[in-house]
């Protein structure tokens, strides 16, 4: 009886075996990216990946697709909405120029730290290396600017791979993942089963804090007198915005920001002195070559963050907290490193230091400021004359929006000016390109930023030279709705470029001024409200109009030509020689 009632069981699982659904790799993709939790995917479709649109198709209700125009527009739009929610982005676009639109975002996404997925379409295994129609070697494109790369060739690797490429976008420092999906495994068919990676052999995503190096930084830092903290975007990354302000807070330490930090501390607390760099606060930038103790916490110590490094902090002792150990040493010589989550790592010194004060320390950045506010924020804040600024207008918007507002920016003067004036009051409110400097890129990872907080007011500010590298993106805007308040700086230039070549080549504007087309036509023509504003005394009102109209509007400002950003630090000098006029 034992051996037929065993007997019994085989052959039905031989049965079921033999009638189980067998689905395409196209639909595992589907079923994948679902059980990773993915709703939105930002895209653009084509001949290599047409059979996983296809799948696509009856998960109309369960992913949201966003057709973008661009397949760059695909990627930062996954940008931003990583940024703005602290999920993995996906992008899904086709082979061959499809694939090699999306390069720019993911080398972007690398060097920020942007979790994000990247599905390119690829030709099918037997036509690789053949020069087929729209083919391009993804892998070989994409591995250097990505955290990992990986083709899929067979329909029963999807699960696996999907499930591999989001543990490695978002587990310790979160960065790109490219999946190259060849044709042939679209199509092919697989018993489908969910996939969970959650360890890979020789990758060490959470690093466990040294308790020697905890019990070092706590004994450094009660030995300071004149400690300063440097926050960066990795403070974000790891969810530790309380953690920073229970250690700043308990041992009264002043603290300065990268500009994709700038969120992870209030704009208002008593502590944030500012921001760090070429186009920071004079005070921070001072005070760096005056602390004795400099704590890194969540940065990479970059040159437009350090200028000179020859004379970058050499009286000061360095800690470094810092998730991933390959930063430690990289660009400013420490002594020593802390390694592991910052969330972790500063609760487990917080434990350790001492409730104390630095109130003369922490005044001593008050001179610094009073001389900044005088020479260069009261003018570029609060004009009584001449054409619109900036920095003004900067102001009004992040007022008006009760500094509340997500920022989005594109780069160059609108970039540093907005940075500079936008005030924040929540984290994960800032989404600008840092280390890539990408022209083009507000547009579009704004669309990612009204998907990742739809709750949130979502204020792009761009200038005229960006705005036209993704204009397309409008089709979107329009095609969906973003509630995107575009703020277009126009000062008829390649601003920042301008500036270099005002203060360091003699007026010679070598190919920097700009023909702009009607920017306000171009915007009623996709049905977006658009307003032009030339007469400072209509800036108010119209950004009322622009903050209170339902859905994506464009606040067209005509700035001054020659509006330069200051304080700057001259590119290689020491970071606290800066220029205030």
């Amino acid at each position: 009886m034992h051996y037929q009632f065993s007997r019994a069981i085989r052959e039905e699982a031989v049965i079921q075996l033999y009638i189980m659904e067998k689905i395409t790799g196209a639909e595992a993709l589907m079923r994948s990216l679902r059980h990773e939790g993915v709703d939105i995917l930002f895209g653009y479709p084509g001949g290599a990946i047409m059979p996983t649109y296809d799948a696509l198709y009856d998960y109309r209700d369960k992913l949201k697709h966003v057709l973008v125009r661009h397949e760059q527009g695909a990627v930062h739009a996954a940008q931003g909405y990583a940024r703005v929610s602290g999920k993995v982005g996906c992008a899904i676009v086709t082979s061959g120029p499809g694939a090699t639109n999306t390069v720019t975002g993911i080398a972007d996404a690398m060097v920020d730290s942007t979790p994000m997925v990247v599905i390119c379409g690829q030709v099918g295994v037997s036509m690789l290396g053949t020069d087929a129609f729209q083919e391009v070697d993804v892998v070989g494109v994409t591995s250097p600017v990505s955290k990992w790369s990986y083709q899929i060739r067979r329909a029963e690797d999807v699960a696996w791979a999907v499930s591999r490429a989001f543990y490695i976008a978002k587990s310790g420092r979160p960065g790109p993942v490219v999946l190259d999906f060849a044709k042939n495994a679209q199509t092919g068919l697989v018993d489908y089963e969910p996939a969970n990676v959650d360890f890979i052999r020789s990758y060490e995503p959470y690093p466990q804090p040294a308790k020697g190096a905890i019990e070092m930084a706590a004994k450094m830092i009660n030995d300071s007198v004149k400690p300063f903290v440097l926050v960066g975007q990795g403070v974000e990354l790891g969810n530790a915005t309380e953690e920073l302000r229970e250690f700043i807070e308990k041992a009264d330490i002043p603290c300065a920001t990268t500009f994709l930090g700038l969120s992870a501390v209030p704009s208002n607390h008593p502590l944030n002195k500012g921001i760090l760099g070429m186009h920071g606060n004079l005070g921070p930038n001072v005070m760096t070559n005056q602390c004795d103790l400099l704590i890194a916490v969540g940065m990479r110590f970059d040159d437009r963050v350090t200028g000179n490094l020859a004379t970058y902090a050499k009286q000061a002792k360095i800690i470094h907290f810092d998730i991933d150990a390959s930063e430690f040493n990289k660009n400013v010589k420490i002594d020593l490193g802390v390694l592991g989550n910052c969330k972790d790592t500063l609760k487990a010194v917080t434990a350790l230091i001492d409730e104390t004060k630095h109130s003369s320390w922490s005044n001593g950045f008050e001179p610094y400021k009073e001389k900044e506010y005088n020479k260069v924020i009261s003018k570029a804040l609060y004009p009584t004359e001449g054409p619109l600024l900036m920095g003004e207008v900067v102001n009004k918007v992040t007022e008006a929006s009760g500094n509340e507002a997500i920022l989005v920016t594109d780069v160059g003067q609108n970039q540093l000016f907005a940075c500079r004036y936008f005030k924040f009051t929540k984290p994960r409110s800032i989404v600008t390109s840092g280390g890539m400097g990408t022209m083009g890129f507000a547009l579009p990872a704004a669309i990612g930023a009204t998907f990742g907080a739809p709750e949130r007011t979502v204020c792009m500010f761009c200038g005229d030279g960006g705005l036209q590298m993704t204009m397309q993106e409008l089709g979107t805007i329009m095609e969906q709705q973003c509630p995107v308040k575009m703020i277009l700086l126009n000062n008829n230039y390649l601003g920042n470029v301008r500036q270099w070549q005002e203060m360091f080549f003699n007026r010679r504007y070598s190919f920097t001024p700009m023909a702009n087309p009607d920017y306000e036509l171009i915007a009623k023509g996709y049905g977006i409200p658009a307003r032009t504003v030339v007469d400072r005394a209509e800036l108010d009102d119209a950004i009322r109009e622009m903050l209170s109209t339902p859905g994506p509007y464009l606040l067209q400002c005509a700035i001054k030509e020659e509006d330069n950003v200051l304080p700057m630090t001259p590119p290689g000098a020491d970071v606290d020689k800066m220029l205030l006029e």
